[in-house]
């Protein structure tokens, strides 16, 4: 894969809305829609003007694809915050939502904001995505799996629930040897996996996963850091009206990841440990407490890696 964009001095701005099985795009004499494969993305790239950048939404996966061949034809992308998209939308007055109108925002968006280009991943951080990703999709199924056996009535049923479950934890299993197996290979990815896991509350598996949930960490300011999975308050005040603040947006799959470390790092890691009791202390309620738990866990872990020298207390 390269590593490399050719990044346009004067940037044209093509909008793309990503659907399953479809492309719709906007800007400088593209067609209206290709298709959402192999084929439709040659033709995409067959049309692109010269200085193109490309303007797209994070989709959930339908994306990744475009997002690799954009990568490797060297073609400056940004894959953008929906919400962020939608908020820009309204503050133009466009309430209407298609496709067709979504590729246009897109690419609205693109000419005003003006995103910097995304760094292409490395081949290593791509396979590592995508293998935290299916072991998400696993550990959901188990769950899902789990909680309807309690309504199973018939004992053949049962018996292949849970034989069911027992798969899942299996191929589980696999996919973390896998996992594993990926970030060994990879000095950068090991090193970096290292690192995370100085914090009490950070094991191999959260670490794989927010590495590769969040290639970015390490990169980032503190406070895109917290906003980036959600947990960044934000002021809701007018005039002398002082609202209570809320977390927002963010990426749901590392959320839910930081979560999970953040409970484990409440009750064993010294200095979260004490920062959550005294919240709770205080009369916070837990949903609040773990929250703030969660800000100072990633803003702790991009701090450490964004700076090798800085030594754990």
């Amino acid at each position: 894969m390269n590593t490399t964009h050719n990044i346009p001095q004067n940037p044209v701005y093509i909008g793309v809305d990503v659907a399953k099985a479809t492309l719709a795009l906007h800007g400088a004499r593209m067609p209206a829609e290709v298709s959402n494969d192999g084929a439709g993305h040659r033709r995409l790239l067959r049309a692109l003007p010269p200085g193109a950048h490309v303007v797209l939404e994070a989709t959930g996966g339908y994306e990744r694809a475009l997002v690799l061949a954009l990568h490797d034809a060297q073609v400056a992308l940004s894959v953008l915050n929906p919400r962020q998209v939608r908020d820009f939308a309204r503050a133009q007055g466009r309430l209407a939502k298609t496709d067709k109108i979504d590729a246009a925002v897109l690419a609205a968006f693109g000419a005003c904001m003006r995103p910097g280009p995304d760094a292409p991943p490395r081949a290593a951080e791509v396979a590592l995505a995508e293998l935290v990703s299916r072991r998400e999709q696993m550990v959901a199924w188990r769950v899902a799996e789990q909680n309807r056996a309690e309504h199973h009535r018939l004992a053949k049923v049962r018996a292949q629930a849970r034989a069911l479950v027992k798969t899942l934890e299996r191929e589980i299993k696999r996919l973390e040897t896998w996992i594993a197996e990926a970030m060994e290979a990879d000095a950068a990815l090991k090193s970096r996996s290292e690192r995370l896991q100085q914090v009490q509350g950070v094991g191999p598996v959260v670490a794989a996963s927010l590495l590769g949930q969040i290639p970015e960490l390490g990169t980032l300011d503190r406070r895109t850091a917290a906003a980036l999975v959600g947990v960044a308050p934000f002021n809701f005040d007018s005039g002398p009206q002082r609202g209570q603040r809320h977390i927002r947006a963010g990426r749901s799959a590392p959320r839910a990841t930081l979560y999970m470390a953040a409970l484990t790092a409440s009750f064993h890691n010294p200095i979260l440990k004490t920062f959550y009791q005294r919240l709770l202390s205080h009369g916070k309620p837990f949903k609040l407490a773990i929250t703030a738990v969660m800000r100072k866990l990633i803003v702790l872990l991009n701090h450490i890696l964004k700076n090798p020298d800085f030594v754990l207390a």
